[in-house]
């Protein structure tokens, strides 16, 4: 076939509209979210009888929002107190419980590395909008020698959304 200067802007635009369908058609498939994926919604975090630093709450509420998406388990990570939970047929609300709590010294941590380390232990809890428990576990976060003291929100979270993906968590279509 013969180039001319009339027909070449269609042959090249025919020719990229089939590189960039060869190209997105996987990512795309790979993109969809299969139906029998789990929401999850994020109560806030009870810090019990301890007397939790408010800041701390929210840095493990919202770092453990950024991690849990960033896992892609679940199709949708859903704020305490959406609406939207009330339309989502699987639905899984995650409850974090304080255990205990030491908070550290970020100035003790500069100069020795025996002292002044932030410790947060949790207990997580996955439940179905039933009632029924499909995970739970106590978890650990901490930051022993640099960082900051909220650097241990983050570490918690982490940890928490690693046990969540590990867990074996059962089909949405069974409940």
């Amino acid at each position: 076939m013969k180039l001319s200067s009339r027909n070449w802007p269609k042959q090249f635009t025919a020719a990229i509209a089939i590189c960039l369908s060869a190209w997105t058609a996987p990512v795309l498939a790979g993109a969809t979210i299969s139906p029998a994926q789990w929401t999850v919604e994020v109560n806030q975090i009870d810090a019990g009888a301890l007397s939790v630093a408010p800041e701390f709450q929210v840095a493990i509420y919202e770092n453990l929002l950024d991690e849990l998406v960033k896992t892609k388990q679940f199709s949708t990570v859903l704020r305490d107190g959406d609406r939207a939970t009330n339309a989502v047929p699987a639905l899984l609300i995650l409850t974090t419980t304080v255990e205990s709590y030491s908070p550290g010294s970020e100035a003790k941590r500069a100069v020795t590395t025996v002292a002044g380390a932030t410790k947060l232990k949790v207990r997580s809890r996955l439940r179905t909008r039933e009632g029924q428990v499909v995970f739970e576990s106590v978890v650990d976060g901490n930051v022993r020698f640099f960082g900051g003291n909220l650097r241990a929100t983050h570490n918690l979270a982490r940890n928490i959304a690693k046990a969540i993906k590990q867990a074996p968590l059962p089909d949405p279509a069974i409940n």
